[in-house]
């Protein structure tokens, strides 16, 4: 009896370029600053359920991340917030407004750097803010995952304030 083996064949295509990678994360982000519209002035800071984080700290929590993130994707020098000029010693803010504005920043930081990022740059390895060890991928997936995450705990928040928030699928 003879056996043969088939060798896997060299992936030439790619599921996702890198470009509709971005599209997708802003389609994302172009939702979560909608639902951060919908919340009222007042609960946006401080409206809790359930021993949850009223949904302006989670908002501070993955913006803290997308910009530093893409900055260390792209030179694979992981520097936090803190440690970046502009955002470096940032008072909270304290109006919707100014968390928007914020926002609005670092989407277009975000489409400054991600051309920067060298081409297959996603299947390399490396350690996120000299913490967390992984491949590219998994800390673009992370940053978009965790940012769908909160979003959805926001949409609780909305609900229970008797406020539709914005529909999902309209990225």
């Amino acid at each position: 009896m003879s056996t043969s083996t088939t060798a896997k064949p060299a992936i030439t295509n790619e599921f996702l370029s890198s470009a509709q990678l971005l599209e997708d994360w802003q389609g994302h982000r172009r939702l979560t600053r909608r639902v951060i519209e919908a919340f009222p002035e007042k609960e946006f800071f401080t409206y809790s359920i359930g021993g949850m984080r009223p949904f302006a700290e989670m908002v501070l929590e993955f913006q803290r991340m997308a910009e530093p993130g893409v900055r260390g994707i792209a030179t694979r020098e992981w520097l936090s917030a803190d440690q970046l000029p502009h955002l470096a010693n940032q008072a909270p803010a304290t109006t919707k407004a100014e968390v928007l504005a914020r926002w609005d920043a670092a989407t277009e930081a975000i489409n400054e750097v991600w051309p920067t990022i060298p081409e297959g740059r996603w299947q390399e390895e490396d350690v996120a803010f000299g913490m967390y060890p992984g491949h590219f991928y998994d800390f673009i997936l992370y940053f978009i995952d965790n940012e769908i995450h909160h979003r959805g705990q926001a949409y609780v928040y909305l609900r229970s304030l008797g406020i539709e928030p914005p529909a999902f699928w309209e990225r």
